[in-house]
């Protein structure tokens, strides 16, 4: 494998990871609820992406969808896989917990983010667009969701299949 050649592997190999993964995160006894988070950071996801990528913010030179400016993998299996198990693993737990459990997810992301946008032609931050935007970014994007889907529960009267 060339070296230039990299990025495009890397991206196939996570994306193909998460077409894999994602099933055994929805199908779960809770279906409605992870369909709900699926498509609510699947759609939140892609507005906000869209928007970072128009304002000149964020630039994706590589893509294995070069006809998108934003990053549809990323933006439709990888983050909302990431999503599903932070949503299932803070399914019980309280306020501090949901808060602490973020930073798993979302300094491993941010790792990844900066490695791709330092070593590889993946990702391109632009006008001051740095790693502390995307880890702000990542948190508020998760915390946003989580309490969207807290909402959700509640409105259907705590009725979670999973317990």
């Amino acid at each position: 494998m060339r070296r230039k050649d990299f990025p495009y592997y890397f991206l196939m190999v996570t994306t193909v990871i998460g077409m894999v993964l994602l099933p055994f995160a929805i199908v779960k006894r809770s279906f409605k609820d992870w369909i709900i988070v699926y498509l609510v950071t699947f759609i939140g996801n892609f507005f906000s992406d869209r928007y970072l990528v128009t304002k000149g913010y964020l630039k994706y030179p590589k893509k294995l969808f070069p006809k998108y400016k934003i990053h549809l993998p990323f933006d439709f299996i990888q983050y909302p896989l990431m999503l599903l198990y932070y949503n299932q693993w803070t399914l019980n737990s309280k306020p501090v917990g949901i808060f602490l459990k973020l930073f798993p997810f979302v300094i491993t992301q941010t790792i990844i983010e900066t490695i791709a946008s330092k070593k590889t032609n993946l990702i391109k931050w632009k006008k001051g667009w740095s790693w502390y935007h995307s880890l702000i970014s990542l948190m508020l994007k998760m915390l946003i969701c989580r309490a969207i889907i807290a909402v959700i529960r509640i409105i259907n009267n705590r009725k979670i299949s999973v317990r």
